[in-house]
């Protein structure tokens, strides 16, 4: 193993070891990937905690790596197929609550990618929310993580 992949994989798991604070807002165990190198879509993953005694809302979210940034979720249609949709509304985030971002339902979409996702990246990322403003967060790729559970991203059946 080279020095630079020990260094991204130290980086890696520092990055997710280390939760990510604005204010009362907390983002733990962030993750991102693509379905394969040549793919033009990506997703992030996260748990996003308020530790506040005031509800928020997760907005948007921004992005360099890719054209468009977007939150994005699946939902089964009357035939029980699952779609994925952007969330124009964004996320409710409740009081002493939060947001589970993972495969197969809500996540941040990344659309255009202007680099292939490689494992050990790390992806910045601008979290918007409606009161707590924008928080910045640094998104380690990690194309090998399984899922805990659920419909693997991309491979949805009917």
């Amino acid at each position: 193993m080279s020095f630079k992949s020990i260094a991204f994989a130290t980086l890696a798991s520092l990055a997710t070891a280390l939760p990510a604070m604005a204010a009362d807002i907390m983002v733990e165990d962030a993750y991102a990937r693509s379905s394969a190198m040549s793919a033009k879509t990506g997703a992030a993953f996260m748990m996003i905690h308020n530790h506040g005694d005031a509800e928020d809302r997760l907005i948007g979210a921004a992005s360099p790596v890719s054209k468009l940034v977007q939150l994005h979720t699946h939902k089964e249609d009357a035939n029980g197929v699952m779609k994925m949709m952007h969330v124009e509304e964004g996320f409710a985030l409740p009081a002493d609550g939060m947001i589970k971002m993972q495969r197969g339902g809500h996540h941040v979409m990344f659309m255009g990618l202007t680099e292939p996702f490689e494992q050990g990246d790390m992806i910045p990322l601008t979290l918007t929310f409606e009161k707590a403003g924008e928080m910045e967060i640094e998104v380690p790729v990690d194309l090998e993580r399984q899922p805990m559970g659920g419909h693997n991203h991309g491979q949805m059946s009917n």
